[in-house]
Parts: structure tokens; sequence; C-alpha cells
């Protein structure tokens, strides 16, 4: 699934029934006789999200990004291939693949359903091949991790406001400052908030990211940070920004009073925008392993997340995670990170990343 953020042309045109690309879209005025056809006034625009169809071929800038996601999850990938590259079909090569996938940090759970699935495929379909048994896999899993892929739609709402949460060392100001730019190339106005005023120089850091993107921040030395998220979304919606991404204070689930201030920064973004937030993301560091599905699950119980962005791929990640997110506790994933550079993160799509962590 490709990210697009695309300006309308007036008249509107009817959306496509393909399959969904993220969009944000900064609409131009429309008659007024369309407010009630399923978009939404805002001001004096009609904002419609659009379906756009993915192209048959891949571009050449999400291949490349292609190749590092699969060099990222080339370990793994080697190591559950080997399983296939015997003659038969055996009690043997499921035990092998079992271990393989729990290797990977599929979980008990995806590794249970992904076996129970390929046994049954196998009896219905009589292959006896290892290397057909590989193809259902890829199938299989792409089949789990469908759920997961989901668009991250902008221009809903005026600014569409983000809090972005995540733990210490996840890589979340990284991330904000490549999603910032992930908006901005496809058109959306972006407004910082340095929300984080827990961690040392996270201010300054999310400064220089904001510096690099060209964006504006607003940012407060030793505010408060629901105080902070306060003036951003407010500041957003007077001049007129797209986005508002709000950096949180990084923090561990056990860390009770720091996840309670994380409420409390959404409760307060609402007094500013009854509406707000409209994504709540958590960033999880894709070598984590099972820990990632604890995060989610305490990240989740806490604040209602409506989206992930795994990062770190590029490593020693497994990728086995994600199949044991899907399974356990099913957040969208809006993007995933292959890389320290700004360009190195993309939409999530459950078919590409089956087939680089069984290539």
């Amino acid at each position: 699934m490709f990210s697009f953020f695309k300006k309308k042309p007036p008249p509107a045109p009817p959306a496509s029934a393909a399959t969904p690309a993220a969009a944000v879209t900064p609409a131009a005025p429309p008659a007024p006789a369309l407010a009630g056809s399923g978009g939404s006034l805002i001001g004096r625009a009609l904002v419609t999200p659009i379906d756009i169809p993915l192209p048959s071929a891949v571009p050449p800038e999400r291949q490349k990004w292609l190749d590092k996601l699969k060099a990222g999850l080339g370990k793994t990938a080697s190591s559950i291939s080997a399983v296939f590259g015997g003659a038969q079909i055996d009690d043997a090569l499921y035990e092998e693949l079992e271990s393989a996938l729990l290797m990977a940090d599929a979980g008990v759970a995806a590794t249970e359903y992904l076996l129970q699935e390929l046994r049954r495929k196998v009896r219905d379909s009589g292959v006896t091949h290892p290397v057909a048994l590989k193809n259902i896999l890829v199938a299989t899993l792409t089949d789990l991790l469908q759920p997961l892929e989901k668009s991250l739609v902008i221009g809903q709402h005026h600014p569409t406001v983000i809090m972005v949460a995540g733990v210490n060392g996840a890589g979340k100001t990284t991330t904000i400052g490549k999603l910032t730019r992930h908006l901005s190339d496809r058109g959306a106005s972006v407004l910082l908030a340095a929300a984080d005023t827990f961690r040392a120089a996270a201010r300054e850091q999310l400064s220089v990211w904001a510096e690099r993107t060209t964006v504006e921040i607003i940012s407060q030395e030793g505010g408060d940070p629901a105080a902070v998220s306060f003036d951003a979304v407010s500041a957003g919606k007077a001049r007129g920004k797209d986005v508002v991404l709000v950096d949180t204070a990084g923090r561990l689930p056990t860390q009770l009073h720091l996840m309670e201030e994380l409420k409390k920064i959404k409760r307060v973004v609402q007094k500013a925008d009854a509406t707000a937030p409209h994504e709540i993301l958590l960033v999880i560091d894709g070598n984590t392993g099972q820990n990632a599905v604890t995060q989610v699950k305490a990240f989740d119980d806490a604040l209602q997340l409506t989206g992930l962005i795994i990062t770190k791929l590029d490593g020693t990640a497994k990728g086995g995670v994600l199949a044991a997110i899907a399974r356990e506790r099913p957040v969208p994933v809006y993007f995933i990170g292959v890389g320290e550079k700004l360009e190195d993160i993309e939409t999530f799509n459950a078919r590409e990343f089956a087939q680089a962590l069984l290539s």
C-alpha cells in the first residue's frame, strides 16, 4: 500500500473502490451543495478521502525500499527458508518450522495458528513438496497480517492531531522526524509539539528535526507537557495546519505516573479540540521481540491506540513479532522503518512484508 497526499481538483471525482492509500487532501473550495454528500465541511473546504489504486508495477523508489526491508529481515528469511530444503512434507519439517517461527519472534499463539492453517491447507490441497508449502505459508502469513494494513488518512479533520508515544530508545523522536518529512513531501503542512519535557535534550532533538524538515515547532523550556500540547493544537488551528504531531515523553508501561501524564495530555488536547487526538500512534522497536506485544497491550489499554509504527527493521530485528501482534492485539501498522535516513519509512503492506520475511 502506498501513501499519497493528493490535492483534489474541483469538482471532486468519485472515490475509487480500489485499495486505499494513505491520503492527505488539503481540498480546493467545492460547491456548498456537496457538503452533505459524505465528506465533511471544514471552514470553506470539503475534505473527502481519495482511494487511489495500486499501480501494477512497483515504482523504483518503492522497490529500493523493499530491497532494504528484505536485507534487514534477511537473517530471519534465511532461517525459515532453510526449513523447506528437503524433499517431502513430514512431521519433522513442521517441527523445524515451529522452531524457526518461534525464533523469529512470531510468538506461541501466531505460530500455532500458522501451523494449524498450513496442515489444513496441505490436507485440502494435497500438495507434497516443501516449496509449495512455503508458498502456502507466504499466503497464510499475508492473510494473518492483512488486518494490520490500514491507511493513515489526513484531511478529515483540520488539523489532524496525532499523539506519538513509545518507550525510551524505540526511536520515537527520530520517527516523528521521518513522518514529518513523509507528510510534508505529500503536501501536508505540519506543526510539531515538543511535549517530551522529561528527557534531557528532547526538545533540542525535535527542534533539529523541525529545522531539517523545514516545519514549525511549539516548545517551552521546562514546560508542562499537556500545556505544550494544548498550545500546539490551538496554534495548528489558528495557522491552518493540516497536521499537528505531538511528541510525548518516552516511558515504560510500568511507570504509572508517566502513563497518567499521557492520559492527561490526551484530555487536555481534547479541550483544545473536542474531536482530538485523531490518531494515537505507538512507536515500537522491532528488536524488542515479544516485549513489543506487551507494550502494545499496555499502551492500548491506557490510550486506545489507533496505529503503530515499527522501527529498526534494518538490523537484528527478526520481524515475526508483527505476526504476534496480529494474532494477539491487531492494532494497525501504518508505517515501518528500515534505517536512519529521513526517507527510510514507508507504509506497511502485508504481502510485501510476508514475502520479505519468508523470501
